[in-house]
């Protein structure tokens, strides 16, 4: 009887694997709703209304964020504000917004706080949004912004290179 039981069990927790909506596929380019809904949150622009770019330089690289809409000066302007805090932020070696919206510490991060005064974050204002130049003559440095850049790259699914050009 016991028997039967297992293996009954066995079968419904097999199905039920084969039949979630968890393990169907894997998340599609913004379909993340955790991630999504914690950057909505933190970034304080839609993740729906924008498009983010990470790409990689010979001395670090670029964290790129445009409204969708270039007529939507609203989201332009939370855009704006949120890149400049986020280059103040990161050069006092807070991370603490990319830490939440992945729910964990990017790579990088660690060596990135400890290497904080030979990396320098510039804001540039764009016209559909703006952008955080990232650099440093350090080798340690740079490979930690790499790192942390890369895995934006991947969690983002931007699609952006993933190799220096």
């Amino acid at each position: 009887m016991t028997r039967r039981y297992l293996l009954i069990a066995f079968f419904i927790v097999l199905v039920f694997f084969r039949v979630s909506p968890l393990h169907a596929r894997p998340w599609q380019s913004g379909e993340c709703p955790h991630m999504t809904s914690r950057g909505g949150q933190d970034m304080g622009f839609s993740q729906t209304t924008t498009t983010h770019h990470f790409l990689l330089k010979a001395d670090g690289g670029t964290i790129a964020v445009t409204a969708n809409d270039e007529k939507d000066a609203v989201t332009r302007e939370q855009i704006r504000e949120h890149l400049a805090h986020i280059a103040g932020a990161f050069a006092h070696g807070d991370f603490d917004i990319p830490m939440f919206i992945h729910d964990q510490t990017p790579p990088g991060v660690p060596e990135m706080k400890r290497l904080s005064r030979k990396i320098r974050y510039q804001f540039h204002e764009t016209d559909k949004g703006g952008q955080v130049e990232i650099s440093s003559t350090d080798n340690e440095a740079i490979r930690a912004i790499h790192d942390f850049l890369l895995f934006q790259i991947r969690e983002h699914k931007t699609g952006d290179p993933t190799s220096l050009p």
